[in-house]
């Protein structure tokens, strides 16, 4: 299938099955695209179709049988799910009960054949022509959630600055969504669920398609944004093509404005409500439902608000005797369907007016044969004040030809008189309301510019609260951590006291000569390692820290490598006191760092808790007798490598020998 070939707006699909079911295994489908101009023909399977929709967009895609695509109504629904914002699904023969597409071809004077390609060429046709009824499984209210993109387990931090920071980045999103939604002005309710450190979801109740909000769904890091349309209880057919009847009309002014139209069957035809439409938008949505006879309120007297849609449209006033009660407006409107009370409160308006004139339109019903459209008449004999023979009389003499030259008299001059007159006072009635509309204009004009300062001065100052507010919020925040902090140090400060005078008194009892050890200051600390091991010198480090000139006490020197007294050599301690014998590989690693390393048995050590001190007088003695160890070494190995390098001299020169 090529891409679109005209230049026109609309391009319209025509589906039907070519071969298999969709039930089944690999149907494939005739498609012809239709521009108003043009057409192309292919045979396509099930996904192709679906990836040329979402490509070229079509504003319609027509079929004699929606279940033609589907193999049944949760699958019709997915169906409807994916196809792109502006695209309609239209049953071209009809509702839930459709006809024959050869019927409503020949109705339509449309070609039908009763090959597949014809007869997906007949219901592009038929949609072209806006025949055929919209299948829709979704409200035009729309779902945004925006939620953790990631668990919150552990991160590669502490699992509450990892928490914390998801729920702090939702929650900067959300409001990213919030601001987005209202300055294109779009009416939604918001469900927020407040977790540690932020929102761990948030849920946007949209009044508005998909389409008509700038949000994406997406996944970036630690937030996901989710878009869904709310689905319907059901499946629903709206018709393509809109008749304009005539129609009653109920109107709830206000900050948000609600409309009814109601029928002169009484049933209820659509409803709206909206805070961003101005009155001419009203009046556009209102005339493309039908022709409004009769304009109502819900309250006495008529809102001027009102009053103006009524004028607009030379229709009859109807208010009730006195404002009506909400428990009526409930009653009244319990069997229709409304999303708020401002809908409902249109809806029991016009209700209620045709109530008041439904006996008048049963006799007008009664009294129009059936060439003449009773609509018409009711019109012009409620808003108008004429008869009902008047007006059939009116409109049987402009059907019949003959009639209305056999009374080119002064009859008929009088009837164009009574018309010309009708229509100079409707002209200037409509004058009249397009110099109030311009009044109206001009003061809104001037009070949205004082609400636009007023609204600027306000963020300005919400802004600089906001700032001073965070700036307290950081401040406060530091100050509860240093003091956090504080009572760390202090309780830490206190165990440590507390442990140094248990010691000093440990050893005032040990020791008679109580001069030696208090006068003199003969004590050094001794930071034990419960084993020669990596993880134990690493728990020593976060224990109680492994500093320069340390003294260590390796409770178990036994079966240390060369990495682990590596680890332990990079500490720069003083002396090394063990229990056991260190491995070749440690003593010689030791040794090479200079690292003094001697028995444990010949020094008094004292422990308690986790700290130890010792003599330094008995730690200088180890430290001298390794020393004196260390010199023999140093002497022994470099007599070996004399010996060694004198060996390869003399074995070099017998060689050249």
């Amino acid at each position: 299938m090529s891409t679109r070939t005209s230049a026109l707006d609309a391009l319209i699909f025509g589906v039907d099955v070519q071969s298999g079911d969709i039930r089944g295994d690999a149907p494939s489908f005739a498609l012809v695209a239709f521009d108003g101009e043009s057409l192309e023909r292919d045979v396509v399977t099930f996904r192709k179709l679906c990836r040329l929709i979402r490509r070229d967009q079509p504003a319609i895609v027509a079929t004699d049988n929606m279940y033609e695509l589907a193999a049944d109504k949760d699958a019709l629904v997915h169906f409807l799910r994916e196809l792109p914002s502006e695209t309609k699904l239209v049953q071209v023969t009809g509702d839930e009960r459709p006809e024959p597409l050869s019927r409503v071809a020949a109705r339509h004077g449309v070609p039908y054949g009763k090959d597949s390609m014809q007869e997906a060429e007949a219901a592009a046709r038929l949609a072209a022509a806006n025949v055929g009824y919209e299948v829709s499984a979704f409200t035009n209210t729309t779902q945004i959630k925006v939620s953790r993109g990631r668990s919150t387990g552990k991160g590669g931090w502490s699992e509450d600055r990892f928490t914390r920071r998801i729920h702090g980045a939702v929650r900067t999103r959300a409001r990213e969504v919030e601001a987005t939604l209202k300055d294109v002005g779009l009416d939604f309710e918001k469900d927020v669920t407040e977790k540690y450190g932020g929102f761990s979801n948030a849920l946007f109740t949209v009044d508005g398609r998909p389409a008509e909000i700038p949000v994406t769904t997406h996944r970036s890091g630690d937030v996901r944004v989710e878009m869904e349309r709310e689905r319907r209880d059901g499946i629903e057919f709206r018709p393509l093509a809109k008749r304009r009847d005539h129609v009653l009309v109920g109107i709830d002014p206000g900050t948000t404005t609600g409309v009814a139209i109601v029928g002169l069957d009484g049933a209820v035809l659509d409803v709206l409500s909206t805070r961003t439409a101005d009155t001419a938008a009203i009046i556009e949505w209102i005339i493309e439902r039908g022709r409004p006879i009769l304009i109502a309120a819900d309250v006495t007297p008529m809102p001027e608000t009102v009053e103006k849609f009524r004028r607009s449209f030379t229709a009859a006033p109807w208010e009730p005797a006195s404002d009506l009660p909400v428990d009526e407006k409930q009653h009244r409107t319990r069997e229709e369907g409304y999303d708020n009370d401002h809908e409902r409160d249109a809806m029991a308006a016009a209700l209620f007016a045709y109530d008041a004139h439904e006996d008048q339109f049963e006799r007008i019903a009664r009294k129009v044969p059936a060439p003449i459209d009773r609509g018409e008449v009711t019109a012009r004999v409620l808003a108008g004040g004429e008869t009902v023979e008047a007006v059939l009389d009116d409109l049987l003499a402009e059907d019949d030809p003959e009639a209305e030259h056999t009374e080119h008299t002064a009859r008929e001059l009088t009837r164009e008189e009574k018309r010309i007159k009708r229509l100079e006072a409707q002209v200037n009635r409509l004058e009249s309301h397009v110099e109030d509309l311009r009044e109206t204009i001009a003061t809104k004009n001037e009070r949205l510019a004082e609400y636009e300062t007023e609204l600027s001065q306000a963020r300005r100052e919400e802004r600089k609260e906001a700032r001073e507010r965070r700036e307290i919020t950081r401040v406060e925040r530091d100050n509860e951590r240093l003091k956090r902090e504080l009572a760390a140090q202090k309780e830490t400060n206190e165990e440590l006291s507390a442990k140094l005078e248990r010691l000093k008194d440990l050893w005032r009892i040990d020791h008679s000569n109580l001069a030696d050890v208090a006068g003199d200051n003969d004590l050094v600390s001794v930071k034990p390692i419960s084993q020669f091991t990596k993880g134990a010198i690493a728990e020593a480090k976060e224990r109680y820290g492994l500093a320069k000139d340390d003294v260590i006490l390796l409770r178990d020197a036994s079966g240390a490598g060369r990495s682990t007294a590596e680890a332990l050599a990079a500490t720069e301690p003083k002396v090394v006191l063990k229990h056991g014998t260190l491995s070749d590989a440690a003593d010689a690693v030791l040794f090479a760092h200079d690292i003094p390393a001697g028995d444990v048995t010949t020094v008094d050590i004292q422990e308690i808790d986790d700290l130890a001190v010792a003599r330094e007088s008995d730690v200088n003695a180890v430290i001298d007798e390794w020393e004196k160890r260390a010199e023999k070494r140093q002497k022994e190995q470099q007599e070996a490598m004399i010996d060694r390098l004198i060996s390869e001299h003399r074995a070099g020169h017998g060689e050249s020998d």
